[in-house]
């Protein structure tokens, strides 16, 4: 009789780890997943408002010379991209650790490093537009976004063949830019365009794994990757948008 008891308890033991545990969104119930896509777009969300508050605090207090001194020379925006680089690197290990603290340390980094990194160019728009330009190339980025999600979750298309495309335009994309750095090149509206065009496809990757590949309590680090692609995007979009306009 003890036996049996053991045996049972053990079963019993067992099922309830088992149910407990992550598990593929692909492979979740439906409540799971829509808990799991309501977390992840929510945590970009609230990167972005973070990212809006921290932007103000930078452009209201960090002074004037400073942010010019990030124009100052080559080497100085090329250790700035390394830095970013670098950050980033460790912020996408952090926000996809076990450790919960740990995950949203790493958010907060990024939404640091992208705050930091976008401080010159956010300076330019509100020096020359205001706020115009930046609130039409936020819209337009997320009308953007809002189009890639949906074509993903709407769609049963396979859209893994895009990490080759992806890995081999950021090696480019990222030789393109240190070149121009280094020989003091403009890479012009086209690479923009082009720039664009690979947001566009992280997105739609990410989306994707986000749907096939995560487990159900990655939903920081879905968000980090989420929240990266969209900055790419604005960034770009931005560019375009006060290239127009000189």
């Amino acid at each position: 009789m003890s036996t049996n008891y053991h045996s049972s308890y053990n079963k019993d033991s067992y099922n309830t780890s088992y149910s407990s545990a992550p598990e593929l969104v692909s492979y979740a119930s439906e409540s799971e997943r829509a808990i799991f896509y309501r977390k992840t777009y929510t945590h970009v969300a609230l990167a972005l408002l973070a990212f809006i508050i921290a932007e103000t605090a930078l452009t209201r207090f960090v002074p004037e010379e400073l942010i010019l001194s990030m124009f100052g020379g080559k080497y100085i925006w090329l250790f700035i991209i390394g830095g970013f680089w670098l950050g980033s690197m460790l912020a996408q290990k952090w926000a996809h650790s076990l450790n919960r603290t740990t995950q949203y340390v790493g958010l907060g980094l990024y939404v640091l490093l992208e705050s930091i990194i976008f401080l010159p160019l956010i300076y330019i728009a509100l020096a020359y537009t205001g706020t115009e330009v930046i609130s039409q190339a936020a819209i337009v980025t997320l009308a953007l976004f809002a189009g890639l999600t949906a074509v993903v979750f709407m769609t049963r298309l396979d859209f893994s063949f895009l990490r080759t495309v992806l890995v081999i335009g950021s090696f480019l994309s990222l030789g393109l830019i240190v070149a121009g750095a280094l020989f003091g090149f403009e890479l012009g509206l086209w690479f923009s365009v082009g720039m664009v065009v690979l947001a566009a496809g992280g997105i739609l990757y990410q989306t994707y794994n986000i749907k096939n590949e995560y487990t159900t309590d990655q939903y920081v680090g879905a968000a980090l990757l989420l929240f990266s692609s969209v900055m790419l995007l604005f960034w770009y979009i931005l560019r375009i948008l006060l290239s127009r306009r000189d």
